[in-house]
């Protein structure tokens, strides 16, 4: 078991007098001393980046006068970037020095669906304290690109066709999964999810995997084959914040037959907001975000979808409706609803495009 050992230095309480969340420390030795690096102001709107400096390691350390190095807090909620923090100094093996950032960028509104998401921007020593994004002093969208050696990077497919024995690193999974309820090779091409009684309306380990929001407009789809036993089984796609904000576009039973059922969990609440009956065991199922705009389609072919509903509100997929400060999630689930179930979904294949290189716009 580890443990921290020998005196305890409390080196620095921040810039700002009573700052609050003075978190995220970094460590630099430059020129003779060492620089401490912090986010504070929480990783809201008063979020900054400030900076201290002594020649002990254990201190005492004294604040940059200019302090904080960077914020965007002064220019006001409508600036397309906001909540810059939590920064990490960079020097580049040809000396030149750059800051890691977060950040948000809100839309339609001061809502951020796509949480923290990480930006680069330039550093220049001046005299014994470091300047960032020298002339503006804020994070722009573009610089002129660090003088470093070209990497090619191959583009990322735009569709996973589950045809890999392990999932692609860009899935994640709610919490830590204590057993095995998904499989690649059960099915070759087909990613298959086995319904279990944990629901993704509670704060459990579902049969979920999802993958992150990344653009503002987009458009994610997938096939599903799957044959509901009972009413309380489902299976399909959700647009996912956390357990109480979510949108579920999901094949169930309903009476004697199958049926597609769009479901609004906003604060806990949830609402039925359409549904269709359908006698296909493959269907087509899809999403398309235009900013807080999202509209679900389904269909038996790809070239055929029909719009079941929209347009919705993608705001209570923010964290400024749903709390948190992480972004939504876009995946595929299966679940019993508290039923044992010895069912499972099979997924074809699943598709996520920024929306202006979209094929199919509907």
């Amino acid at each position: 078991k580890m443990r921290l050992i020998g005196e305890q230095h409390s080196l620095w309480k921040g810039a700002l007098r009573g700052a609050i969340w003075p978190e995220g420390p970094h460590l630099y030795k430059h020129n003779g001393y060492y620089y401490l690096l912090i986010a504070e102001g929480g990783t809201g709107h008063q979020h900054a980046v400030s900076i201290a400096r002594s020649k002990d390691v254990t201190g005492p350390y004294v604040g940059n006068p200019a302090n904080p190095i960077l914020t965007h807090r002064h220019l006001g909620v409508d600036y397309p970037i906001v909540n810059v923090g939590h920064g990490d100094l960079i020097q580049t093996p040809s000396n030149e020095w750059w800051l890691v950032v977060l950040a948000s960028r809100p839309y339609g509104g001061y809502y951020r669906n796509l949480g923290r998401e990480t930006f680069l921007t330039p550093v220049r020593w001046e005299g014994e304290w470091p300047v960032v994004s020298p002339g503006t002093g804020k994070v722009e969208f573009s610089y002129p690109v660090p003088d470093l050696p070209e990497s090619n990077w191959l583009p990322l497919p735009i569709c996973d066709h589950f045809e890999d024995p392990v999932l692609d690193q860009r899935w994640n999974c709610l919490r830590t999964p204590r057993e095995q309820w998904w499989s690649l090779t059960d099915r070759p091409g087909y990613l298959r999810l086995f319904l279990r009684p944990e629901t993704i309306s509670k704060r459990e380990n579902p049969s979920f995997i999802g993958r992150r929001q990344q653009h503002q407009s987009f458009l994610a789809r997938t096939v599903l084959e799957f044959e509901p036993e009972q009413a309380t089984e489902e299976a399909g796609l959700v647009c996912f914040q956390n357990d109480q904000n979510h949108y579920r576009l999901i094949v169930t039973k309903q009476d004697a037959g199958q049926v597609i059922k769009l479901f609004k969990c906003e604060g806990g609440s949830e609402s039925t907001l359409a549904e269709v009956g359908v006698t296909a065991p493959r269907i087509h199922l899809q999403v398309i975000g235009r900013g807080q705009d999202y509209h679900f389609y389904y269909g038996e072919h790809s070239n055929d979808l029909q719009l079941l509903h929209g347009p919705v509100d993608g705001r209570i997929l923010s964290t400024d409706r749903a709390g948190g400060f992480v972004g939504a999630y876009i995946g595929l689930y299966a679940s019993g609803n508290g039923a044992p179930s010895k069912n499972q979904a099979d997924f074809g294949w699943f598709e996520y495009q920024v929306l202006p290189t979209c094929r199919q716009i509907i």
